[in-house]
């Protein structure tokens, strides 16, 4: 019934599909790196060694556009495509890289580009001018070409700002900031924890946001999340700031409560906001008193919420001890509700999970270690990349289940054993209905034959 209902609810964008003044915007560089700019109308755009260009000339256009600097205007390149490099008989032991191999100077170089010429056209003249470029095989032809790109052209690339893309930007960008969750665990996160459009989540998230921004993803805007956080005020989370998402994304679904005012024995001291028409002396003091009254309804409601418990599922990715976590918002999760720890550090889970199994709330506690290879994807030089991360953090998924002592037992539901019938030398309508009558027969069969033993001894 829960499918039926939930796959009948509009499905809306999380985010627009074009750049907009005010986003966040991801630009991947010929070198490969990924650097990430905020496009506000009227203004430029700085990328480093590469140049500016205005900021108007990204608005409105989609992701995925390769763009060249000419004079601060951006002009859209056309895709490039895979070629098959054909092989040859060519070798790399004759090369001999020396230090007039390439004649063009870096004085030249700079002067062609103080004139105007264009990057592939001096890249030509370096391939032309190149002493050994023709011993080379077509493998480093293709290297050295797409050296000479990176070092000398202009061009970037936007990227949809994906879950996906935002969590390897920085993955890559500073590991530590997200406690080196990478996306291979960040997809096992969410799937342990069933994050669906109309659910209700309790986060605890000291990964800058990342794991709240892949449940409001999931979510559609649709459902309720509730973060607990360190701060009093919302906390300001820069990955979501990264999706771009819609406003009814996070409206209506994002709230957070610190840990003081997550406990239900502690009272807030909340300013008063209720005065006398007579005491307010300005436009002013009405409007920030008309505020506090409003953040003073939204967290007793949030609380309210929390207290009345049955949340579908439990996400912890902090830096603070999980068990006095579990143990503060275990009681208001749901049965059958998911719980779904990740720590960067093995140890830490291993303790939570010996700690688990002492107790009977917790169905099925397990530790998985996510493992991710990358491969480079190309005609004839399809191979795993040298480099790889060494671990993307470990995940320990349970189910919290209701300790009733006076729940029926297993056995009583089991089917009741098939009738028996004796196979005696006489014929006989004798019929056994039960195990036990068995027994109880063996048993006067026992007795009948010790008594014969020992009327034959006396």
């Amino acid at each position: 019934m829960a499918s039926s209902s939930t796959s009948t609810l509009p499905v809306l964008e999380s985010r627009s599909p074009i750049i907009e003044a005010g986003n966040l915007v991801l630009l991947r560089i010929p070198n490969g790196d990924i650097k990430g700019v905020k496009v506000e109308k009227d203004s430029t755009v700085t990328i480093g060694r590469l140049g500016s260009f205005h900021a108007n000339e990204l608005i409105n256009q989609p992701y995925g556009l390769t763009f060249e600097m000419v004079n601060k205007k951006l002009k859209v390149m056309p895709p490039r495509t895979l070629q098959e490099v054909e092989d040859t008989d060519a070798t790399n032991e004759l090369i001999n890289d020396g230090e007039f191999v390439q004649p063009l100077t870096i004085e030249e170089i700079q002067k062609f580009k103080a004139t105007g010429v264009h990057v592939s056209e001096i890249i030509k003249r370096q391939i032309e001018q190149h002493a050994n470029y023709s011993l080379k095989t077509e493998y480093s032809k293709e290297k050295y070409k797409k050296r000479k790109e990176e070092k000398y052209s202009k061009s970037f690339t936007t990227i949809e700002p994906t879950l996906f893309n935002v969590c390897d930007y920085w993955f890559n960008k500073d590991q530590a900031r997200i406690r080196d969750l990478r996306t291979d665990s960040l997809s096992q996160l969410l799937n342990l924890a069933n994050i669906r459009p109309g659910g209700r989540y309790i986060a605890v998230d000291d990964a800058s946001g990342l794991v709240v921004a892949g449940i409001l993803e999931r979510m559609g805007g649709q459902g309720r999340l509730l973060t607990i956080c360190d701060t009093d005020s919302p906390p300001a989370y820069p990955v979501v700031m990264n999706m771009n998402f819609r406003p009814h994304i996070v409206s209506g679904v994002l709230a957070s409560l610190n840990w003081a005012t997550s406990e239900e024995g502690y009272t807030p001291i909340i300013p008063p906001s209720d005065i006398p028409q007579d005491q307010i002396r300005s436009e002013r003091q009405k409007s920030r008193l008309n505020k506090r009254k409003a953040v003073t309804n939204l967290v007793t409601n949030t609380r309210e919420e929390l207290f009345s418990g049955e949340f579908d599922s439990l996400i912890i990715a902090s830096q603070y001890d999980p068990w006095s976590i579990l143990q503060r918002l275990v009681p208001y999760v749901g049965g059958s509700g998911s719980i779904v720890v990740y720590s960067p550090h093995i140890q830490i889970l291993t303790d939570l999970h010996t700690q688990m199994r002492a107790t009977t709330q917790y169905l099925s506690p397990n530790i998985t270690e996510p493992w991710l290879r990358r491969y480079q994807v190309l005609p004839g030089r399809t191979h795993p990349t040298m480099n790889t991360s060494g671990s993307g953090g470990y995940l320990l998924h349970a189910f919290k289940i209701y300790d009733d002592p006076n729940a029926s037992s297993v056995l009583m539901h089991r089917h009741k054993p098939k009738k028996v019938r004796l196979t005696q030398t006489e014929p006989t309508s004798e019929v056994v209905s039960s195990a036990d009558d068995i027994s109880s027969k063996e048993d006067i069969v026992e007795a009948s034959v010790d008594t014969t033993m020992l009327d034959e001894q006396c």
